[in-house]
């Protein structure tokens, strides 16, 4: 079956989209465009916070399948995000100790789609991203996912630092990817814990990062510094599947 991110083009419908409380990844507005139902447009993407982009007419022109766009187009999700204390209640419920993934501004998809498949493999509740500055839910991502996204549940947060200082206060503890951290062997991975990591050409940001209870490092033996995220994020996962589950 095909996997389709629905773009919706023309003032009506977008506006319509965002108050029926569709998960709208990014709206594009014609730059410069401030009359009314435009304005009201953009005071609905804010409430959502989602991820606005002022583009020329000739960029919207280019990117519109019916030429009826209004100055407007949106791209929706193409799979539904699951609110993160539902994630938790239903980490809660499961008998073990909760376990996520936290992705600091994965761009892309590709990477993505494949930290959910191997999230899912791993017996991860979740995985959560944020809003802005990292790729959402798109086809490719569904695609790359092999089917694991029909299971494993994804959640979009605001500010993934006021995410895990709240989740920390209920007992998550959270190790983050880090070619200075300690050498993943030795940390303890057990318990309610949250796997952070980076996206492809920074790493986890230093405001994250200072969030995060210990750095964990994978041992790099070519000339390399680094792995691709989706790889990391691998190696890092089945370290904390053996600790938890085969100690």
């Amino acid at each position: 079956m095909e996997i389709k991110e629905s773009q919706i083009e023309g003032r009506n419908a977008v506006l319509e989209a965002f108050r029926s409380g569709k998960s709208v990844d990014k709206l594009f507005i014609l730059d410069g465009c401030q009359d009314g139902p435009v304005l009201t447009i953009k005071r609905e993407a804010r409430k959502q916070e989602c991820l606005i982009k002022y583009v020329t007419k000739e960029r919207l022109d280019q990117i519109s399948e019916t030429g009826k766009h209004q100055g407007v187009i949106a791209f929706a999700a193409a799979y539904e995000y699951t609110p993160l204390e539902e994630i938790m209640k239903d980490a809660a419920e499961s008998g073990r100790a909760p376990f996520l993934f936290f992705l600091d501004g994965i761009e892309d998809p590709h990477n993505l789609g494949a930290i959910i498949r191997t999230a899912y493999q791993a017996g991860a509740h979740g995985v959560v991203i944020p809003k802005n500055r990292a790729v959402g839910l798109t086809p490719t991502v569904a695609r790359t996912s092999a089917g694991a996204l029909n299971f494993l549940p994804v959640a979009k947060v605001t500010n993934l630092v006021q995410t895990i200082e709240a989740l920390k206060k209920e007992g998550m503890w959270f190790a983050c990817a880090d070619m200075d951290g300690e050498v993943m062997y030795r940390a303890d991975l057990t318990g309610s814990i949250g796997l952070v990591i980076g996206s492809e050409g920074e790493g986890v940001s230093r405001l994250v990062k200072e969030k995060c209870d210990y750095k964990v490092s994978i041992p790099m033996l070519g000339k390399l510094d680094s792995l691709n995220a989706s790889v990391a994020a691998g190696v890092l996962a089945y370290e904390i599947v053996r600790q938890r589950d085969y100690q």
